[in-house]
Parts: structure tokens; sequence; C-alpha cells
């Protein structure tokens, strides 16, 4: 038998990834990383919804950044979710020296029914403010990174622990919504996630709308980038995820 086609085994190694979920829950979990090729990689064992254009957190080692989904694919109960994610602007690599006699300049992989287009979703810095029950500690005035109906993420270099009681504020139009809730991740020096967790439903549904209208908005703010969205999905033997 010809061998002369077949390659080294590819380079995997664990990550943790962190952020908000596509039904709006914050979420934290161990995964595989694999087909590293710059500032793009593979996951695998993906628990949690994601979809093209979410941003979540990426840790390898003591190196973390955060990283935009470009592909999402459904792969069985063993490897669960696959996806293909890409560094955002500014953040260094943070994937770790592939061991001697292994392969890590593969591709993220188009082929095999993946879905390899690229939808274009903005990320909303969405004010907020964080209190507390105690009404001694300072009040944060801080953005979140991902919000919708059901919580949010924070970034920031002071998260509060898992657990932690607070209460929201935010603003919808000329509406100042205050919700009770609880923080469900925490990431040192990266930020957290948050749960709602008194919203009632005709608010979640007027958040993720409202939040909805911004992506929209800063969209047409920039056609070029819509207008690649549109293209790629026009490739032939795109395979839709919506």
């Amino acid at each position: 038998m010809d061998n002369s086609d077949k390659s080294e085994p590819g380079f995997e190694f664990g990550v943790r990834l962190w952020g908000m979920d596509s039904d709006n829950r914050a979420f934290f979990q161990n995964a595989t990383a694999s087909n590293v090729k710059g500032k793009t990689a593979q996951l695998s064992g993906v628990a949690h919804p994601l979809q093209p254009g979410d941003v979540i957190g990426l840790q390898s080692g003591a190196k973390k950044a955060r990283c935009r989904i470009v592909w999402v694919v459904d792969a069985g109960p063993v490897r669960k979710t696959e996806a293909g994610v890409e560094l955002l602007a500014g953040q260094q690599p943070p994937w770790p020296e592939p061991p001697a006699g292994t392969k890590s300049a593969n591709e993220v992989q188009g082929s095999g029914g993946r879905n390899n287009r690229k939808f274009v979703r903005h990320k909303i810095f969405f004010p907020v403010e964080i209190g507390f029950e105690d009404e001694s500690r300072a009040r944060m005035q801080t953005n979140a990174t991902d919000i919708g109906g059901r919580g949010c993420y924070v970034e920031t270099m002071m998260p509060l622990g898992i657990g932690t009681a607070v209460q929201v504020m935010f603003w919808i139009n000329e509406d100042k919504i205050k919700a009770a809730g609880m923080v469900r991740t925490c990431d040192p020096h990266m930020g957290m996630g948050i749960e709602f967790t008194s919203l009632d439903d005709g608010i979640q549904q007027q958040l993720q709308q409202f939040v909805e209208g911004l992506d929209t908005e800063a969209a047409k703010a920039n056609p070029t980038e819509a207008e690649s969205a549109k293209a790629a999905s026009a490739v032939p033997g795109a395979n839709p995820t919506t």
C-alpha cells in the first residue's frame, strides 16, 4: 500500500472556553483545539450552542484571548459541536508549541460538509451599571460585550466571584431596566458571565430586539463587510447553519 499521501497526526491540545452561548446563557467548559494556522483554529467537544459571529474567550495554558466563531457543525455525540475560530484584532495567538514530529500548520477545514461561510456580526459594547445588595459597595460602570435576553458577558480585569448576586442596570431607549443577576462564570483578568434571574419574558424579548437592532444598524454602517458576508454565502456548496 502506498502511504506517500498520508500525513502525520495533527496537533491537538486542551483549551478552556467561556462567554455567552447562542441561547444567551453564560458558559464555561473545557474543549479540544486542533488544526492551528496563524490566528485560526478548530474546536471540538463544544457542549453549548454557538453560531457564526459569536465572540467567546479561549485559554490555553496561561495564555488567554478573545475569538470569533466563523463556522459551526454538529459532529455527533462524541465530538459534539465542532467550530472554527478566528482571533479578534489585537489578540495574540495563545496556541502552545507543538511537540516535535507533529504538524500544526493545518488550515481550519471547510471540507467534509462543514460550513465555511463567515457571517458578519459586530461586537457591541453595551453600557451597563452593576450594583450590589449591599449598597455600601461601589457600583461598577462598565460595558457588556455580549448581551441578550437572558444575560450578559462583561470584560473586566477584576471579575466578581461565581455566585455573587448583583443588580444590573441598563437603558432600552428611554426605559431604565433593573435586573437581578448572578455571576455564573468568572475568568481572572478577563471577565465574567452574568445570568439575569428576575427579568420577565416581555423585557427579555424587548432587550433581545433592541440588541438585534443595534447589530442591524452597525451592519448598515459597514456595507463593505455586509457585502463580503453576502458574497461568502453564495459560494457553491456552502451549508447554512441558521
